[in-house]
């Protein structure tokens, strides 16, 4: 579950900072008319920032886990950050807001 989390952590950091918006699925196939539409730096802040989130609940879950030592709060959070996560990215980055033009 920690390595879950890292590779989240270092998605987000490469996709934001490391400016490869080619790992964001459909943006690397877009013409470049279409790729201007979109505020490629917020929909990347929007990446960055959920997949922290979904890193730090899988940690969590992870740690408290341990903790109490029941290895069902672990599947728990690790499937509840992937059920809330994605979807979350995916409704979000399709808002009107991260368009430059309409």
């Amino acid at each position: 579950m920690i390595l879950t989390s890292i590779i989240f952590i270092a998605f987000g950091i490469l996709i934001k900072y490391g400016k490869m918006y080619y790992l964001i699925a459909g943006y690397n196939t877009m013409s470049v008319e279409k790729k201007a539409e979109f505020n490629i730096e917020r929909i990347a802040t929007l990446f960055r920032n959920v997949f922290f989130g979904m890193a730090i609940a899988i940690t969590m879950g992870y740690y408290i886990s341990k903790w109490l030592e029941n290895s069902m709060i672990e599947n728990i959070s690790f499937f509840g950050a992937i059920l809330v996560g994605i979807p979350y990215l995916l409704i979000k980055s399709n808002y009107k807001t991260y368009k430059l033009k309409e």
